[in-house]
């Protein structure tokens, strides 16, 4: 009898294959306590209606589970505000978990309590050991890893992936600090498309990525509530807020399902649905 081999813990190939296995953690904590980012000052005064972001993250999480996606809740910590945000503390390139090294001191001490869980569930990790990178600057596409360089991931870490990872193409992508992350204005949504909102890039980067995806092109004040930044959950479903109806009017066109999940209230904190989403398993 041949041994049948144990299903991988962790293995993401590209940010659209059927989603199989995802962290989330609810916002039991989420507050502006500091403000560090575009978004985060325009809400800063009225701050975040706790309960009311409590009630769409768990139509999230249900959404995910009625598409039978395995969701796995991180332990909520009074210390970490932004915790909600599990898609920065780390990224699976590939089979490789990595942890990443956050650059807000206000951020920093969330990556252990992914290491903690990893630990308990036995699963492998690698940390990055120079520079500050978060993960919604890594996008991983097939053989392809783009990295957003905004500041909040820096060129050693970049490096530091590109040595570690020689059988993989790391492409460094530039864009002006504003925008927080890659993913809040470049999404692949498969092979073929990708959404983008073009403004941000320069010309040789959007000409470089034209030359691989159809661009679907979000509007400023669509980029600005995070149209860009959907979650791909596979067979071309993709999850994408209501208040963005000339994104999902495109996408629709594109033939994507869309199913829309109001997340106005974490939205003002900076992130949406890919920002609240560590994909651990990809099928």
């Amino acid at each position: 009898m041949g041994m049948t081999q144990a299903p991988p813990l962790t293995r993401c190939w590209s940010e659209y294959d059927t989603l199989q296995r995802v962290l989330l953690c609810p916002p039991r904590f989420m507050e502006i306590r500091e403000v560090i980012n575009q978004t985060q000052r325009r809400f800063a005064r009225k701050n975040i209606d706790r309960e009311q972001a409590e009630r769409q993250h768990r139509n999230l999480v249900n959404t995910l589970r009625d598409h039978q996606v395995d969701v796995v809740l991180l332990e909520p910590d009074s210390r970490f505000p932004e915790q909600v945000f599990t898609r920065d503390i780390g990224f699976v390139l590939g089979p490789q978990m990595f942890i990443s090294r956050m650059d807000e001191p206000i951020r920093q001490g969330e990556e252990t309590r992914l290491e903690v869980w990893l630990q308990d569930e036995g699963i492998p990790f690698t940390s990055v050991d120079t520079g500050h990178i978060e993960g919604g600057d890594v996008i991983v596409d097939g053989d392809k890893i783009y990295i957003g360089d905004g500041g909040r991931t820096s060129h050693k870490a970049i490096d530091e992936l590109r040595r570690r990872l020689p059988h993989l193409e790391v492409i460094s992508l530039p864009f002006p600090e504003k925008y927080l992350h890659l993913d809040c204005i470049f999404n692949p949504l498969s092979p073929r498309e990708a959404l983008i909102y073009p403004p941000a890039f320069v010309d040789s980067d959007l000409a470089r990525l034209a030359a691989r995806y159809h661009l679907i092109e979000v509007s400023k004040e669509e980029q600005f509530q995070l149209g860009t930044n959907v979650l791909s959950i596979g067979n071309r479903k993709l999850i994408s807020q209501p208040s963005n109806p000339e994104v999902n009017a495109r996408l629709r066109r594109h033939d994507f399902t869309v199913l829309e999940v109001n997340f106005s209230e974490i939205v003002k904190s900076g992130g949406a649905f890919r920002c609240c989403t560590l994909p651990l398993l990809r099928r």
